[in-house]
């Protein structure tokens, strides 16, 4: 708690927010619930209500508006979109007050006893001069002395924030606040949020490089391209010569690409598409030329063996190719990945397609560019919030076939591929071993080994957390981010990779760390 925040503060939204409360819970059939919404918004001037904007999209603002004016909403096909603006208006309220009731999400509490004068003595002056010395005659005891080897700092200039762009650094705060909460929630790693105010990729480098002392792993977040291309090697290149391992990650290019790749890997075994001979015939569509879609496409050549002549990447002005009257400035990112086609056109790109990736904006495939996917395609749609095209229209695209596995970044819908399955086990593994940067065999082995537990039994305990029972097969792709499993897989495959590739600094043992992991989840039982 804060003074400013102690004093009270009502969010401009709240009138708004309880009046589509109350309309939800009134009568839709009879058109009371229209009834009630009008008479409450004819108090409130919505254009008054600040980032309303933001918050709704431009049909739920403009129903909204035909709230006030008299519309009726009397068809089923008005009040179900109109339920869905208010329940939207809804949830937006519950974000703000939850993240108003800490304030925040985060805290740092102490976890040394000091309730005694010489508990004081020893936490400070004069017995903390001891590891001091220490630590000065052993970098490494560090890790035994301090909280480095179990610390990841969440930096980001707010640059690209989640699918709302570039709002700044303060404005990500409750994203990397997040992000910390979700590293201690499934690793039982002490994350901490760093916002650095600079768009320019070299000072926001000379900012973070020095604090190497503070933290075992940085997690570079929300971090724009092109700037994140330069900004990720080069924090690893200063990194390297510390006298102590820090693991650099940018992890909306790897973190995502780790579980799309696991992702895929499975849903082309649910197709029947895995072998080599299948996959040598595979032609993939990646929709979005950024951070996440270049690192996805990088990831999949990698793991699966995939030919880069067999992906096609779209940005916003079209298919990346030699051709086009701009290749020439393009970043050298894109260039990479430029075909020698006349093909122009996304709906041109998916015609024969067997797999979509799509990192890129709202509503930008279109049910007719579905259809003319190949025989049981693979569409993972992960704008956010609201995919390139809906589970349910690209479903319906396919007709009678039925023969579409889908995934979105959405919570809601079967296969979200979700972030939470890679950042804090890929940064468990690493920082565990000391790993001095978090490598390419890493990234590989941690989707690997999130693609075989989808493919095990699922505990009931973790089923019924779900409400259903979980299967491998269309709509069971990856494990879900609440199995306890995932870290036992994913830790140790990461941990014994950086063993693999000689980058550890402490040593590994595969029957003791599986201990530590119980150890660290407060359970005693096997769960691997």
């Amino acid at each position: 708690m804060n003074y400013f925040a102690f004093q009270g503060y009502q969010s401009p939204l709240t009138p708004l927010a309880s009046a589509c409360r109350q309309a939800l819970q009134a009568d839709w059939t009879s058109g009371q619930a229209v009834g009630v919404l009008r008479t409450q918004l004819d108090g409130l001037r919505l254009e008054s209500i600040p980032c309303l904007d933001s918050f709704v999209t431009t049909p739920q603002r403009e129903d909204l508006g035909r709230v006030v004016t008299g519309h009726d909403f009397s068809s089923a096909a008005d009040q179900a979109r109109l339920r869905g603006t208010l329940e939207r208006i809804a949830f937006v309220h519950d974000s703000l007050l939850y993240h108003q009731a800490g304030p925040g999400k985060t805290t740092n509490q102490p976890i040394a006893p000091l309730g005694t004068q010489r508990d004081l003595s020893l936490a400070y002056s004069p017995g903390v001069a001891f590891p001091c010395f220490e630590i000065e005659r052993d970098p490494k005891l560090a890790a035994i002395y301090t909280n480095r080897q179990n610390t990841v700092y969440v930096i980001s200039n707010g640059g690209a924030i989640l699918g709302i762009g570039n709002r700044g650094a303060l404005a990500s705060k409750p994203v990397m606040e997040g992000k910390a909460v979700l590293f201690h929630q499934f690793a039982r790693i002490n994350a901490i949020d760093l916002l650095v105010a600079t768009q320019d990729p070299k000072t926001f480098v000379e900012c973070v490089r020095y604090l190497w002392p503070t933290m075992a792993g940085i997690n570079i977040e929300d971090v724009s391209a092109p700037s994140c291309f330069e900004i990720e090697p080069d924090l690893i290149s200063h990194m390297d010569g510390n006298p102590l391992p820090t693991a650099v990650m940018h992890d909306d290019q790897h973190g995502t690409a780790t579980i799309v790749t696991a992702g895929i890997e499975n849903g082309l075994r649910v197709q029947g598409k895995i072998h080599e001979s299948a996959r040598n015939q595979l032609r993939i569509v990646v929709a979005g030329a950024g951070a996440s879609g270049v690192a996805c496409a990088k990831m999949i050549m990698t793991a699966l063996r995939i030919r880069k002549e067999q992906i096609v990447m779209v940005d916003t002005k079209g298919v990346i190719r030699r051709g086009r009257a701009d290749f020439a400035a393009m970043p050298e990112y894109k260039r990479f990945f430029a075909q020698d086609t006349e093909i122009q056109t996304l709906a041109e790109a998916l015609k024969g397609a067997d797999v979509f990736l799509g990192l890129s904006g709202a509503n930008t495939v279109t049910q007719a560019m579905v259809a003319s996917m190949a025989d049981k395609p693979i569409i993972f749609a992960m704008a956010n919030p609201d995919p390139e095209i809906l589970p349910e229209s690209a479903h319906e695209a396919r007709g009678s076939k039925k023969d579409l596995v889908m995934g979105t970044g959405r919570s809601d819908y079967p296969n979200q591929i979700n972030n939470v399955l890679g950042f804090p086990f890929l940064f468990r593994g690493a920082i565990d071993v000391g790993a001095k940067r978090i490598s390419k065999t890493m990234k590989v082995k941690a989707a690997n080994a999130l693609a075989e537990l989808a493919r095990q039994p699922v505990p009931a305990e973790v089923s019924s957390l779900y409400g259903a029972d979980l299967v491998f097969g269309p709509d069971y792709l990856v494990p879900k981010p609440f199995d306890p499993r995932v870290m036992d897989w994913v830790a140790p495959a990461v941990a014994e990779a950086a063993v693999l590739d000689s980058i550890n600094a402490f040593p590994y043992d595969d029957v003791q760390y599986r201990k530590f992991l119980r150890h660290i989840r407060g359970k005693g039982e096997e769960t691997a």
